[in-house]
């Protein structure tokens, strides 16, 4: 860890003891570790929740459940979070730690397709974090806002998060025919730009945040 990296992380408040475990075990697990949330985006994302305090949440991507987690850990009594996953080889991962949570019964795991499950699940979300798969990100808007013929999932005020669309600097790079993950994110990147419905701004931390809110 880089010393201004580890500036951040001495300054700010500190890891769970569940998280670290969570973290600590993903990385020698997990194919990819460097897809969960971490400490200082978990804390983030707990500190938004506790800001715009959602009563429903939406988390596209649950990956080994960190980020779910530190939002759970920002919901007030009676609210909750849907998290869909479409591994279904972390399922059990997954719920081992949502159940040793305090704030795991605040947590509905779906596994699946996003793009079928969450229109299933009713209603309206107040806050969604979107992190799933990245050449399914314009079509993950798209089934937000209701583009598709579909009901929109959010409302007037609802905030939309997105992770990963920087793609370690990809996105400014000359993008190869095949690769079908940056090309994604750049449409997704231009989609909320050019959508007078919302307004946006990106946050550089770690692989980029586009923070969006419906008008």
């Amino acid at each position: 860890m880089e010393a201004l990296e580890r500036y951040i992380h001495d300054l700010s408040e500190p890891e769970e003891a569940l998280l670290h475990e969570l973290d600590r075990e993903t990385n020698l697990r997990a194919i990819a570790p460097r897809m969960i949330s971490g400490h200082i985006q978990g804390r983030l994302l707990e500190m938004l929740v506790r800001m715009l305090r959602p009563r429903r949440v939406l988390e596209i991507g649950t990956f080994t459940g960190y980020s779910a987690l530190s939002m759970a850990a920002g919901l007030e009594d009676g609210a909750e979070l849907h998290t869909v996953e479409v591994d279904d080889e972390l399922e059990e991962f997954i719920r081992s730690y949502f159940d040793r949570s305090e704030y795991g019964h605040k947590i509905r795991l779906h596994i699946g397709s996003a793009l079928e499950i969450a229109p299933r699940l009713g209603g309206e979300f107040d806050l969604v974090f979107i992190d799933g798969d990245k050449r399914e990100y314009p079509a993950y808007y798209r089934m937000l806002m209701g583009d598709d013929n579909g009901k929109p999932l959010v409302h007037s005020g609802s905030v939309l998060i997105a992770d990963n669309i920087l793609w370690s600097g990809k996105v400014v790079q000359p993008v190869a025919h095949n690769d079908r993950h940056t090309q994604a994110l750049i449409e997704f990147n231009r989609l909320v730009t050019d959508d007078p419905r919302v307004v946006n701004v990106i946050l550089p931390l770690r692989d980029g945040l586009n923070l969006i809110r419906i008008r």
